[in-house]
């Protein structure tokens, strides 16, 4: 076993990891463009999930790297729900009959789908619903929302139509520093929010916060916990700040010099800011432990005695995504639209699907194979706080993990990042392993993948 001092802890921070292979990871798949039913024709269909896209928001926070745009003048949800339309029409035909197609969770994300109206809301429920054919009253529905578009009407529909989980981005409870993250929005509007969530009885409420912005304090961090918890919020996800390329926050940090100023935290050897996100994160645990959440995964914390949550319908092979920002898992091949996060390419990307008849090809993506397939299980097994059952592993993929990833577990376990003390068949992170999944899941990319999100063109 190798020694503590042969493998220092990396920085803390390095990327976040919520999907393998990472998006900037795909190429157009222009020499082969496989039809979608080819692609579906021997992929188990009975426990699809559906995921549909909608990449409008009100505005467009200084930290957001998502495939959304401001505003849709000239009818564009409109047009854009007609694409979704024929979209969903194309895919269920490439599913065919023979076998029988079943989804068995849902979710609407974005962008921010509660920027569509209440009457539109109902029409992507019937894409959902009558193309597609996944019944929303009778599974898993997750759909996400903001302060300012959680109206009673839009919610209203949304728990007609069977959402069981509404996830809202509130980010701070502190005015300022929704400011510095450039999220305007004042508290008394989000409190009205969650008092409107909280009547339109949907049962599961996440919110999220955000740790390491810049004035934030471990005073200021608790105190928008406790209003989160107040709601008593079914669960809680607590994200790091990240200051990425084309964001706002980056260009801000440009404009300065490249500099940890003010206004955004962009320096990459930033060791001080790595350590107050590392500070606010582990005081953030510990008040949610001491209030009767248990940890999921280093983000999600759920509340005891909360509904039994679904498993993520985003993550799993056998995703169907629909929307020009949604991505597409089957066994071999990942596959979405294109990607960018200027706003400028965002429009004109945005545009194009919705002038697109046809649909039935997958257009850009990443090929699986049984290596990267391996690496993906391994993720997002262990970066849970469960950990994996080295049998199910086994079971999978014919080995150990260790087998396969010796000299990455080596590496993990002379850091104290895995629990010794878990049971034999099970890998399991510490809690010092779980605070530093965004530096652990990047080493156990592939070097294909590194060296493909190395080369991906910033747009």
């Amino acid at each position: 076993m190798s020694t503590p001092a042969a493998h220092p802890s990396p920085r803390p921070y390095q990327s976040y990891v919520y999907a393998y292979p990472h998006k900037t990871a795909y190429r157009p798949l222009d020499g082969d463009r496989p039809t979608l039913r080819r692609l579906w024709a021997h992929e188990r269909k009975d426990a699809l999930s559906l995921y549909a896209h909608i990449p409008f928001c009100e505005v467009r926070c200084g930290f957001c790297n998502l495939f959304t745009r401001i505003g849709a003048p000239d009818e564009l949800t409109g047009r854009y729900l007609d694409a979704l339309d024929r979209q969903a029409v194309a895919v269920r035909d490439a599913l065919g009959d023979d076998a029988p197609v079943h989804f068995a969770a849902a979710a609407f994300g974005g962008g921010t789908p509660t920027f569509l109206t209440a009457q539109e809301l109902e029409r992507l429920c019937d894409i959902a619903e009558k193309r597609m054919g996944a019944d929303l009253g009778a599974v898993p529905l997750s759909v996400e929302t903001s302060p300012a578009t959680a109206t009673a009407d839009r919610l209203a529909v949304l728990a007609g139509r069977g959402t069981t989980r509404i996830s809202i981005g509130v980010q701070s409870f502190v005015d300022a520093e929704a400011r510095a993250a450039v999220r305007p929005q004042r508290r008394a509007e989000v409190e009205s929010a969650l008092g409107r969530i909280r009547d339109s009885r949907i049962p599961v409420l996440n919110i999220d916060l955000i740790y390491g912005i810049d004035g934030q304090t471990e005073r200021t961090w608790l105190s928008s916990l406790d209003a989160a918890l107040a709601w008593r919020p079914e669960e809680l996800y607590l994200y790091p700040l990240y200051v990425r390329p084309l964001t706002g926050l980056g260009r801000l940090g440009e404009a300065a010099g490249g500099s940890v100023g003010d206004s955004a935290r962009v320096t990459a050897g930033d060791a001080a800011w790595d350590e107050q996100r590392l500070r606010l994160y582990r005081a953030g645990r510990d008040h949610l432990l001491a209030h009767e959440y248990e940890q999921v995964s280093m983000r999600m914390f759920r509340r005891a005695g909360a509904p039994p949550a679904a498993a993520d319908a985003c993550q799993t092979d056998g995703m169907i995504g629909l929307g020009c920002g949604a991505r597409s898992y089957t066994s071999a091949l990942h596959y979405s639209f294109d990607y960018a996060v200027d706003m400028r390419e965002i429009r004109g990307i945005i545009d194009g699907y919705t002038r697109s008849e046809d649909f039935s090809r997958a257009e850009v993506g990443r090929y699986v194979d049984a290596d990267e397939a391996r690496r993906r299980h391994l993720l997002q097994s262990l970066l849970q706080a469960q950990g994996m059952e080295v049998a199910g592993y086994r079971e999978r993929f014919g080995a150990d993990p260790a087998d396969h990833f010796r000299t990455e577990l080596e590496r993990f376990a002379a850091r104290g990042w895995l629990d010794s003390a878990a049971a034999p068949d099970r890998l399991r992170l510490t809690p010092e392993g779980l605070a530093h999944s965004d530096a652990l899941g990047p080493e156990l990319f592939s070097p294909a993948v590194r060296a493909a999100m190395a080369t991906y063109e910033l747009k």
